[in-house]
């Protein structure tokens, strides 16, 4: 059985490695239409503030969000890319998971009224939404697998 954190993380929908696996770069490009982003824009965003919440980096954070750069500027160049992001991503997912070893750890404040739980609870449903949306767009790319 799945404790409240692996299954805030893992559970309930397709397993992520398999959400993003066996993909074409065609496929992780593609923009069904102009007011959506591509798997790898979603994949992107979703990977960039997983970085920033569970590594506290706050100079990312600068960098990128607060400067509007929230999806990428371009798309990737080759398979191998979309690859390292993958990985980076499911990296991500376990450090995230680490943090939840240590009940000290969890009940920590990051910020005044906000522990490492509360961080963690708010980027698991923000990871889910985007995942949720790549899922769509499989769908609709006709790249779900059967």
């Amino acid at each position: 059985m799945k404790n409240r954190w692996e299954h805030l993380f893992h559970g309930e929908f397709a397993d992520r490695r398999a959400l993003l696996s066996g993909l074409t770069l065609e496929q992780v490009t593609a923009r069904p239409s102009a007011q959506t982003h591509s798997i790898y824009d979603e994949l992107w965003h979703a990977a960039l503030w997983q970085t920033i919440m569970v590594d506290r980096d706050e100079a990312l954070y600068e960098e990128t969000w607060q400067a509007g750069r929230r999806y990428p500027e371009r798309p990737p160049h080759d398979l191998a890319e979309w690859n390292a992001l993958v990985e980076d991503f499911l990296a991500g997912q376990a450090r995230a998971l680490a943090w939840t070893a240590s009940p000290e750890k969890l009940h920590a404040d990051v910020n005044p009224g906000e522990s490492v739980a509360d961080i963690l609870s708010g980027l698991a449903v923000h990871t889910a939404y985007h995942l949720g949306k790549i899922g769509a767009l499989r769908q609709v790319l006709g790249a779900w697998p059967q």
